[in-house]
């Protein structure tokens, strides 16, 4: 969570759902994945990043979790925004694929 921006106007849009706020997303983070199991390993790819100007930018790629029963994995685009701290996502939207039946 350090990455996202500790405002209550941070938001993060999944599973047809808007969260807004750090702690809510936080509170989502926790309940999800309460263990190590269940957190897995996290991986990025075909990472594209683009200014759109000197303290904004937007990110979008792939992501993939690596768990023992599963691998879910999807696309995200997030909004960044150069703060006093560095730079922190104000907007986090992620989709997850369809699983294979």
């Amino acid at each position: 969570m350090n990455g996202y921006a500790r405002s209550a106007s941070t938001v993060f849009i999944s599973e047809d759902t808007l969260r807004r706020g750090w702690q809510t997303v936080r509170d989502r983070y926790r309940k999800k994945y309460s263990s190590r199991a269940k957190m897995g390993t996290l991986t990025f790819s075909d990472l594209e990043i683009r200014l759109l100007s000197s303290d904004s930018a937007v990110a979008s790629g792939r992501w993939k979790l690596n768990r023992a029963n599963d691998q879910p994995h999807g696309r995200f685009t997030l909004i960044l925004k150069r703060l006093p701290e560095g730079w922190r996502i104000v907007h986090d939207h992620t989709s997850a694929a369809a699983r294979k039946p």
